[in-house]
Formats: structure tokens, sequence, C-alpha cells
């Protein structure tokens, strides 16, 4: 016959207090967690996002003013927004040797064949020079800081209100020949340095 004995070891009971306040530090951290990483990740990742939507639409809007879109707008303003926006893979590669020598070729194009540098290169050549010679303060420091996305929401506000006010109001921004893409573009300028701004301060 088999015998089994068990040894019995008397322990405290457990209070149900200890336990729910386990559970409620467990919890509270796993929100903090779950915070942190949507933070970090998908807020992070959004910005990334808008912020290479905001350069492709201020380069879109640039093609435009240089080809078919004419108007009395400030639009080289686009070139300090493209400058403050610029992904930071595009930008290190254009502030490099890439871009010295691009740089290079449009002053000497420039300089001693004027006739055979088109206008609508004007704009990209000063964008090319504008990021190879800026100081560090502002490729930098200023760049990558709230003080470079208020300039650009700055900028974006400037550009949608010039452009209603040249289609003769908001309703007619949207429908004349060429209104829809370009409001569309402009707010596209506005939608990432709110939304950076917003994070920023959250």
């Amino acid at each position: 016959m088999v015998r089994a004995d068990y040894l019995a070891m008397k322990t405290d009971p457990v209070s149900p207090d200890l336990v729910s306040d386990d559970l409620n530090e467990l919890m509270n951290v796993a929100k903090k967690l779950v915070h942190d990483a949507a933070k970090l990740g998908g807020l992070g990742f959004g910005t990334s996002f808008l912020k290479w939507v905001a350069s492709f639409a201020a380069i879109y809007l640039l093609i435009l003013d240089r080809t078919n879109w004419r108007t009395n707008m400030l639009t080289s303003l686009l070139i300090p927004y493209i400058f403050l926006s610029l992904p930071s893979g595009i930008f290190d590669l254009l502030r490099g040797d890439v871009g010295k020598w691009i740089a290079f070729v449009a002053v000497v194009l420039r300089l001693f064949f004027p006739r055979h540098f088109p206008d609508w290169l004007e704009m990209p050549g000063s964008l090319i020079l504008l990021l190879v010679v800026s100081p560090g303060f502002f490729a930098h420091t200023l760049r990558g800081s709230w003080v470079g996305v208020a300039i650009c929401l700055a900028i974006g506000c400037y550009l949608l209100q010039e452009h209603i006010r040249a289609s003769g109001g908001f309703r007619n921004s949207f429908t004349q020949k060429h209104g829809i893409s370009n409001s569309l573009g402009i707010i596209l300028l506005m939608v990432y340095p709110v939304w950076a701004l917003v994070i920023h301060f959250l």
C-alpha cells in the first residue's frame, strides 16, 4: 500500500487589499509603458511621416509656382520652409559633399553660362546654397527645435492667407482652376508644424 505524506506549511493568509494594490500598481506601470511606447513609436513615426509629407508638399508648390501657378505670393518662403522641414537623411546628404558639388555646378553655370541657366532653377539653386552654407546654429540647433517648427507654421499660415486673398475668398480658393491642389498643398504645409508643436508641448 502506497502512502503519501505531505508536508504542510502554515503561511499567513493573503490579504485581498495587498493583491488589489499590486494589481493597481501593475496596471499603472502598464499604462505608462503603453503611453511612452506610443509617444516614442507611434507619435514619433507620425511626426517623421508628416515631415516627409510637408517637404514634398512644399516642393510640389514650388514646382507649381515655377511652371503654371504664377502668383504675386511670396513663394520664396518655401525655401526656408523646406530647409527647416526636410527629413534628416536628405538634409545630411545635401549638406555634405553631394550638395557642395551641386551648389558648385549651379554657381558656375549661373556665373559663366547665364543664358543656359533657366529661371526655374533659381529657387532650387538657392535651396542647395542655403543647405550647404548655413551655419551650424541654423542647420542643427534651430532646425530641430520648436522654434523652427513655429517658423514653418508661420510660413504655412502666411501662404494660406495670401492664397485665399489672391483667389478672392475661401470658397474661390477651392473652386478656381488649380485651386484645390494649391489649397490642399498649403494645408499640408500646416499639418506637420501643428502636429509637431502639439507633440512637443504634451
